[in-house]
């Protein structure tokens, strides 16, 4: 590459300005005589200017290998017949490598992260008893809460987006005003580490399950338990809520999933099928049901509503397809190679996204039970993923320290 008069003249500035700020005297002496430079350099100009330029480079260096892996990636789709972003429609976007941000900052193991159902950002928790706010559209940090004194364990935000609920291995669950972020009022009651967090549809009401085998139902106005679900004989990991509000499930170390009905608040069904401890549940939305009955070969009468299905992930591996009304497995995923410690359905119904121990996650379309993409995604295990419901982002936590948020294509 051949340089401009003008360009040459400033480097040589700029390398004499650098050797200056060093303290190389006699290296600056020898270069000023051989570069044919005055003694006298205007510092406020050329101060610095090396660092900078250099530092772009290296930045410019990354974008250019990350664009060639892109384009690698995309190229290689295209010649294996895969349709591009914009012959598909959203309903089948997947997230694709490389991943769009990779988020550090926290100093203990990813335990969740949760995508805000409203504004552009994302909240992870970790091991190191913090939560952090983040733009996944910018990759940005954007603040650190605190407040408990051990591991945060999981996220849950009322259906407005104004309150965030945190659990922790403190035994306590904080409720958080998003606005302010400023902690409204911490809830007691549990005896043990507080494994999950979930809102009713309503906000009106928070349940939480626990190391202590119970559930418990809160009100949110005035943060009094006001009902204890007993039942589970082991440590409960995770409790989830049906869309409308009617149904509760429940996963347990007792390697059983439970169905609650929350205007009786009686245990209608013991689901059992893993043979090791349910880490993780979520209920499908009604979008997939369609593509569950067909891979289940179930036909639905015209008129008539299937479901309602859920899907659990355990430490044998599997992933289960559960329908709740018939309290039966309808079919089984199996693919990883270690637990299966989060779930997260797709929008649009068409897929299930499963995060493992395996250091991958794994989509899974539903309609033929197969696997249709699996992402190294990190270098320690996934501890945590989420779809968001409207834009096209994925994004997990891990053991490794890491959040990574994931473009869908």
């Amino acid at each position: 590459m051949v340089l401009s008069p003008k360009q040459e003249e400033e480097l040589r500035l700029a390398v004499a300005d650098y050797l200056q700020s060093c303290g190389y005297a006699n290296a600056l002496d020898a270069f000023k005589k051989d570069a044919s430079i005055p003694e006298v350099i205007d510092n406020k100009k050329y101060s610095g200017l090396l660092e900078k330029k250099w530092t772009s480079v290296v930045r410019l260096q990354k974008k250019v290998m990350d664009l060639e892996l892109k384009l690698n990636n995309t190229t290689r789709e295209m010649n294996s017949g895969v349709p591009t972003r914009h012959s598909r429609s959203s309903n089948d976007w997947i997230p694709r490598p490389p991943e769009r941000h990779c988020l550090t900052g926290h100093r203990s193991p990813i335990t969740c992260v949760l995508f805000h159902p409203i504004y552009n950002v994302m909240v992870s928790s970790s091991e190191d008893a913090s939560m952090k706010v983040w733009d996944y559209e910018s990759g940005d940090f954007e603040r650190t809460l605190r407040g408990h004194t051990d591991s945060v364990q999981d996220l849950a935000f009322d259906s407005s987006g104004k309150l965030l609920a945190s659990s922790s291995a403190d035994m306590t669950i904080k409720i958080w005003d998003f606005q302010t972020f400023e902690c409204r009022m911490t809830l007691r009651g549990h005896d043990h580490n507080v494994s999950s967090v979930c809102f009713l549809p309503s906000g009106d009401f928070l349940l939480s399950s626990s190391r202590d085998k119970t559930i418990k139902m809160w009100e949110v106005a005035t943060g009094y338990c006001v009902y204890n679900f007993e039942g589970h004989r082991e440590w409960v990991r995770q409790v989830a809520v049906i869309s409308d509000g009617s149904l509760m499930a429940s996963c347990s170390n007792d390697q059983t999933v439970r169905i609650w009905s929350l205007s009786s608040k009686e245990c209608k069904e013991e689901l059992r099928g893993h043979e090791h401890v349910v880490e993780c549940i979520t209920w499908s939305p009604e979008s997939s049901h369609r593509y569950i009955n067909e891979a289940s070969g179930t036909e639905v009468p015209k008129g008539q509503k299937s479901g309602p299905f859920l899907a659990s992930g355990s430490r044998d591996r599997v992933i289960k397809i559960w329908d709740v009304t018939a309290a039966v497995c309808l079919f089984s995923l199996v693919g990883h190679d270690n637990w299966v410690r989060s779930l997260a359905f797709h929008t649009g119904g068409k897929y299930l996204a499963s995060a493992s121990d395996d250091k991958t996650i794994k989509i899974w379309e539903l309609r033929h039970k197969r696997c249709s993409k699996s992402l190294d995604a990190h270098n320690h295990f996934v501890t945590s993923i989420d779809f968001h419901r409207s834009s096209p982002f994925v994004i997990t936590g891990s053991v490794d320290l890491t959040i990574k948020v994931w473009e869908c294509r």
